[in-house]
């Protein structure tokens, strides 16, 4: 898909007061909103470094609509729903009514009626979420739990809050690695996205002409094509490792996993070319032997756990948001983001 095929224009996720009433993508969102979902996300930390528990969303529903399989990010949704106190119900597409032949748009008006607050949706179908929002339920918050290749938001910010909260730079300081299958990789888009809105002017994306999307150019100069891994890390702050999707292996875009590790698998050695105190990141699974080697993944650099306690941290930021017209009228937002 082209890259600018799906921009979603601000007004849709954003209500008459520019607050979030959607979250859709990165894309038309300011630097502003983005900052204020990091600092309202680390709001949830308490002196300990640990999440809390607030009343927050009290009296809520939050409706897992999963169309398509995950474990890390359906788990962490429901358990940023039940921090914030909120009613969670996880809905099983695959034995819905969709399978007796109702319509998709019939099950989501049925869904809509039982006071549904949130729709969180994963879809495979790139632009599925912005559908939802736009022409089926748009008096229900949407959250985009992932569409296609189109956009992953809620990884790109808990990305971003693992930078933020463990270089403890500014993003114009800092020069971050994206390393694989930027194609396929909706993260990847996301995190591109939200690096350039906060203000990051060095990304380096390290891939193989085959795994690098049509249209690469439209990043923009702020991003810089590696074909070269030693040359593509060095000096770097951060370094993102994307999934290898294993329906890609023995095809036209990627020989075998040896020779991807080969060229571009993250090992001691490699990694020994970036700064010193250079983080590592993966939105996971690994693939262990493929992108990341086992002693990166589980050695002093790799910041992988901490980015699935941020991302419960962020997920309770943009719940809690997308609510914020409500919460708003109770003084509840301003209380707990600062």
């Amino acid at each position: 898909m082209h890259l600018a095929a799906l921009h979603t224009p601000s007004q849709i996720q954003l209500n008459q007061q520019g607050n979030l009433k959607h979250f859709l993508t990165i894309d038309g969102l300011s630097k502003e909103t983005l900052t204020k979902i990091l600092d309202t996300a680390n709001s949830f930390f308490n002196d300990q470094n640990q999440l809390i528990t607030t009343p927050l969303l009290e009296g809520r529903t939050v409706m897992n609509l999963f169309f398509e399989n995950s474990t890390r990010t359906r788990t962490t949704f429901e358990a940023a729903a039940k921090r914030l106190s909120a009613n969670v119900l996880n809905i099983d597409i695959a034995r819905s009514s969709t399978s007796k032949g109702e319509t998709l748009r019939d099950t989501l008006w049925n869904l809509e009626a039982m006071a549904a607050d949130i729709f969180v949706v994963r879809h495979s179908s790139s632009g599925a979420a912005h559908f939802i929002a736009q022409t089926v339920c748009p008096h229900v918050a949407i959250i985009n739990a992932g569409d296609g290749r189109h956009a992953h938001p809620t990884q790109a910010m808990l990305d971003m809050l693992t930078i933020r909260r463990e270089t403890k730079k500014s993003f114009e300081a800092l020069s971050v690695a994206i390393i694989g299958d930027i194609k396929h990789s909706r993260v990847a888009r996301s995190d591109v996205a939200a690096l350039q809105t906060l203000g990051c002017k060095d990304i380096r994306v390290i891939a193989p002409n085959t795994l690098l999307p049509y249209g690469f150019e439209e990043y923009g100069e702020d991003v810089r094509l590696f074909n070269d891994m030693e040359a593509g890390i060095k000096d770097c702050d951060v370094i993102i490792t994307l999934r290898i999707q294993n329906e890609r292996i023995d095809s036209p875009a990627l020989a075998s996993q040896a020779e991807f590790y080969k060229m571009y698998g993250l090992n001691k050695e490699r990694l020994a070319m970036a700064k010193p105190n250079c983080i590592v990141m993966h939105p996971g699974p690994m693939n262990r032997g493929v992108e990341i080697d086992s002693s990166i993944a589980d050695g002093p650099q790799a910041v992988i756990l901490q980015q699935v306690t941020n991302g419960i941290a962020v997920r309770m930021a943009v719940l809690a948001l997308s609510m914020q017209g409500q919460l708003q009228e109770k003084g509840l937002i301003e209380a707990i983001a600062g």
